[in-house]
């Protein structure tokens, strides 16, 4: 072999990373902030997430409540807003600074989008709201206070902004969140091209089609994630995630879930694609719901390659546990006819 020759597996690595689409940069978007969720019974949902996953309400107002989970750093990482159907309305996206915020402002008006600036969110500061293209709304932020522990909530260790709650599951922060989506390849191109994400993974069907591709804006493998809507509806919610410390954090929520009524849609598994271990599970207004551990995986390579996996693929379903039940495709919020 000459000297300047590569080894086989550092030439297919070479080939690999170069037929990677280029990724923007990192930074401009520090990390999904919190998100907003429509249900037709707020009392009842309110009080599955305090209760159930431990979150702690912050503020009323209204028909919004806000509630924060125990290792999130702001004011809330939840609103829940009384509405007749359910559903996702606003997902609020921290900027690193007032400039990264002006770059992806422009970013989204050069991609035809418009947004208007609004300041009716406790904790938070002005926030310019958009919409990707298929209807999900979207605000960019960065002016934010920072969370005090009330008497009775505040850490022995300094370094954590509220004490563990000692009821429920106890899900440490808002992960992801899972649109779906008339057309996939379009609105995550409009994130990762307008608000600069980084595509991780994703499906493409037998017809060439995008099925699902999963974003980060961080060194999480994934943030926000669009899957095709079957119905071709716009603007629905397949799910809002919760991180929690340990995968027996999940097993424990499955026997609480059990206890307390909740309903179990699936899990606990262990999907393919991220890896994540997992339990899906409906709130009262319909609402699905995945606590995950995804903790121990990270994308640190800045030349990640996007993982392609095909409509045979994922059909094999989850990397172990049951296979996939019908209702995980069918299943949105809010409901269609």
């Amino acid at each position: 072999m000459s000297s300047n020759a590569l080894p086989e597996n550092l030439t297919t690595l070479k080939r690999m990373v170069a037929d990677t689409p280029t990724r923007p940069p990192l930074g401009d978007i520090a990390h999904i902030g919190h998100a907003q969720l429509f249900t037709p019974c707020p009392v009842e949902t309110v009080a599955f997430f305090t209760d159930f996953l431990g979150l702690t309400v912050v503020e009323r107002d209204g028909d919004h409540t806000y509630l924060r989970t125990w290792d999130d750093y702001e004011h809330h990482s939840l609103v829940v807003t009384g509405r007749e159907q359910p559903g996702i309305g606003r997902t609020a996206l921290r900027c690193s600074s007032t400039e990264a915020l002006d770059r992806r402002k422009e970013a989204v008006q050069a991609a035809g989008l418009s947004g208007q600036w609004v300041e009716d969110e406790p904790g938070i500061g002005p926030l310019w709201v958009t919409a990707d293209p298929d209807g999900h709304e979207i605000a960019l932020y960065h002016e934010t206070s920072w969370y005090e522990a009330t008497v009775g909530q505040a850490p022995e260790l300094k370094n954590q902004p509220q004490a563990k709650p000692g009821h429920g599951v106890g899900v440490r922060r808002l992960d992801h969140i899972n649109y779906l989506a008339a057309d996939v390849a379009r609105s995550s191109g409009f994130v990762i091209d307008a608000l600069g994400a980084r595509p991780t993974e994703q499906i493409r069907l037998d017809s060439g089609r995008i099925g699902g591709r999963w974003q980060t804006f961080t060194q999480k493998s994934y943030d926000l994630v669009y899957t095709e809507d079957w119905t071709g509806s716009a603007g629905r919610l397949h799910h809002l995630a919760f991180a929690t410390d340990t995968r027996e954090d999940i097993l424990r929520a499955a026997d609480l879930a059990i206890d307390t009524g909740v309903f179990i849609e699936t899990g606990p598994h262990k999907h393919a694609i991220q890896q994540t271990f997992f339990l899906y599970v409906y709130e009262p207004g319909g609402n699905r719901i995945e606590l995950c551990n995804p903790l121990t995986r990270l994308v640190l390579a800045p030349d990640w390659p996007l993982i392609t996996w095909t409509e045979q693929e994922r059909k094999k379903g989850q990397a172990w546990g049951l296979q996939t039940i019908e209702s995980f495709h069918t299943h949105g919020t809010p409901p269609v006819d």
